[in-house]
């Protein structure tokens, strides 16, 4: 099991970061998956944008992006990128602290790679479900 931070483009270094490999690794055990290769990165809301331009043509900020490089099943591998600028907006705009909001980002990748969606209200519904489930998980490691 490898889990790796970078940042990319903005400094931003991660807290609690053996605590939140743990963590990782038992959400997607609790799901039935091992974790090959993760590699989180940490960007700023332009760099995001313009991955979000060139690769999905979606010309809209995003907090978050999930590359799934996973080869055989129920073995997780994938490159999830971050926009450190959109956690911060979002932890206010919904009246929450960083810490929570980027624990619900971390998971919410995750949570993309084992096969959760958020495009339909139902799906979102589910997601947003898992997510504080995993927010809960981690507050009692």
């Amino acid at each position: 099991m490898a889990i790796y931070f970078f940042s990319e483009d903005t400094p931003f270094e991660l807290p609690n970061k053996l605590r939140r490999k743990r963590w990782l690794k038992e959400l997607a055990n609790a799901s039935g998956y091992q974790i090959n290769e993760l590699n989180y990165v940490f960007c700023s809301d332009e760099f995001l944008y313009q991955m979000n331009v060139d690769y999905l043509k979606h010309h809209t900020y995003t907090d978050i992006i999930t590359f799934d490089n996973s080869e055989k099943n129920g073995k997780l591998e994938g490159d999830i990128f971050i926009s450190v600028d959109r956690v911060r907006d979002n932890a206010k705009a919904h009246a929450t602290d960083e810490e929570s909001e980027l624990t619900r980002v971390l998971a919410h990748g995750l949570l993309h790679l084992i096969g959760y969606k958020d495009k339909t209200k139902e799906e979102a519904s589910l997601m947003r479900k898992k997510e504080d489930e995993a927010i809960q998980l981690y507050r009692l490691n």
